[in-house]
Order: C-alpha cells, then structure tokens, then sequence
C-alpha cells in the first residue's frame, strides 16, 4: 500500500483499519511522513487529526522536537493541543528514553498559556513523562493562581506514582488558603496516589 493510500486509511471510519496504517506509516516512514503527519494537527476531520497524533505517538522520539518546534510557534489552539497529546503518547509509548530536555522546557512554558485546552494537555504530557519532571509541575503548582491548572496538576500527580508527590497534596489538602476546589482534589488525588504506590508494590514483588 502507499504511503497515500496510508494516510487516506487514517481518516476511515474503522479504527482496526486506521491502527494498522498507523503501525504501516511508522514502520515504513521516510523522511516526509514526520512533516506530513504534522500537517495534519489542524485538520478540522477530529477522526483523522487524532490518527495523526497516534500515528507520530508509534513513531516516537523522532517526532518529538518538531513537534515541540510546532508547539511554540503556533497560534492555532488545535495544533498546540495535538502536539501536547502525541507528546504525551510518545511518553507513553516509549518510557525507557529520556524525554528530550527541549520537549520539557517546551511544555513546561505550555503550562503557561492562557487557553485552556492547552495548558491541561500539557499537564497531560508531562504527567506521561513521570518523575523526572515532578519538580516543575510542583512549581507550576506552587506558584500558579489559575485554579484550573492547579486542579489539573494535582490529578497528574496523584496518578504518578511518585511518592515525592504525597508531602506536596497532603500540605495543599490541609491548606486552608488554597483554592476549596484545589484541596478537595488534593484530597481524593492523595488517596489514590496511594493505590497507585501500592499497585506498584505489589507488581515489584510478583517481578
């Protein structure tokens, strides 16, 4: 099949059909198909532009400084959002390489945009690429007035497993300066940061 007809195959309404062109299109890239897919971030077709965010999610690392690159110089809330969402795969996808220092320093200044969409999806990402970025999300955290964000950071780090992370919800719980909404998230993000560090346990015993 080519690389056309690939890609015609991302937008059809059968998701068996698009997973396999999404595994063809990676397995068979060239030097166009990461530039290509990009492309496609700011397609108004919902279907195909989240085949593309997979599809570079398969494909990985390579993708991610041109992503990045995307990311910080777009104006189109749409395209930022599905950079920060096929990041947040790559992390996914591929946890045993390190997330580029330029990808983190890009969502980490995601953060701070004033749509919505995007800052929570980048949350998302950073949330996927774990412990090693815990510090900026706590400072994010820390210093932010923006409800909505912080309620966001506080459910990525109760779903990270970082114990790190349980001093940081157990003082936004119980302070009572802090947004009412904020520390009742922190709340219920501790308990299940919690279950997650046990689940975790458990497995590296059974391993």
């Amino acid at each position: 099949m080519t690389m056309d007809a690939l890609f015609a195959q991302l937008k059809h309404p059968n998701p068996n059909l698009r997973e396999r062109a999404m595994q063809q299109i990676s397995e068979t890239r060239d030097e166009h198909t990461i530039p290509r897919l990009i492309d496609v971030l700011g397609e108004e077709d919902v279907v195909y532009r989240r085949a593309a965010v997979k599809t570079l999610g398969v494909i990985g690392p390579d993708a991610v400084l041109p992503l990045v690159e995307l990311l910080l110089n777009s104006n189109n809330t749409t395209i930022q959002a599905s950079c920060t969402k096929a990041m947040a795969q790559i992390a996914y996808n591929y946890p045993e390489v390190p997330f580029p220092n330029e990808a983190i320093e890009g969502l980490k200044i995601a953060l701070n945009d004033s749509n919505p969409v995007v800052y929570t999806t980048a949350v998302m990402a950073l949330g996927e690429v774990g412990s090693p970025v815990l510090e900026i999300l706590v400072e994010a955290l820390n210093t932010t007035d923006n409800v909505a964000l912080a309620v966001a950071i506080v459910n990525t780090l109760g779903s990270m497993g970082d114990n790190r992370a349980a001093e940081v919800l157990t003082r936004f719980s119980k302070d009572e300066s802090a947004d009412s909404y904020v520390r009742e998230s922190a709340t219920s993000a501790l308990s299940r940061l919690e279950q997650v560090i046990k689940f975790q346990q458990i497995n590296s015993q059974r391993a």
